[in-house]
């Protein structure tokens, strides 16, 4: 091998070892959507500016994307779980505990601004185990708003197409920083 190769290779490797990827639970100083993610929201509407107080006047058949933090969780039709949401804003920019972004947390506001209910299809990951979707996990959905509403609070029901989701832990609100159990 050439010196002038050696150099090459040399220069590569360290390009490469600069590159950071967010992964799987976001670990950058903003919100870094999923590949898959992107195309799934493309054209939805944010909840959280659509239906504040957890209204579904006038926003029923439409494709909407929110963030909320799951205050429970149970067995819903057809093998989907279904959650209720308390709705967050997404902030702009990720907590960091330090200037390495592997510290950074998706962040979600600390206020509740309207509660949903979804129905989800979990991947078995997140279905089952001690990363699986329960109180205190951070969702994002993207859905259609059914013509339903939940029998118990009347909030609306969405239905997922796609989700992702941060187990606790694994993301943080803008007061109290890390998410904790």
């Amino acid at each position: 091998m050439q010196r002038r190769d050696v150099w090459h290779w040399l220069g590569l490797a360290v390009l490469l070892g600069a590159c950071h990827s967010p992964g799987r639970y976001g670990h950058s100083a903003r919100y870094a959507p999923l590949g898959d993610e992107t195309d799934a929201a493309r054209g939805a509407q944010s909840y959280d500016a659509l239906a504040p107080k957890g209204t579904s006047e006038g926003i029923q058949g439409k494709r909407i994307s929110a963030f909320g933090v799951v205050k429970a969780r149970r067995e819903g039709k057809g093998g989907a779980s279904y959650v209720t949401l308390s709705v967050r804003r997404l902030e702009p920019r990720n907590l960091c505990e330090t200037a390495d972004e592997d510290s950074c947390r998706v962040t979600v506001g600390e206020r509740e601004h309207s509660v949903v209910h979804a129905h989800v299809r979990l991947e078995s990951e997140d279905d089952i185990g001690k990363k699986s979707v329960a109180a205190g996990s951070l969702l994002r959905i993207v859905g259609v708003v059914a013509d339903e509403v939940d029998a118990d609070d009347g909030s609306p029901v969405i239905r997922a197409t796609y989700y992702r989701h941060w187990p606790r832990d694994y993301y943080a609100t803008s007061l109290a920083g890390p998410a904790t159990p």
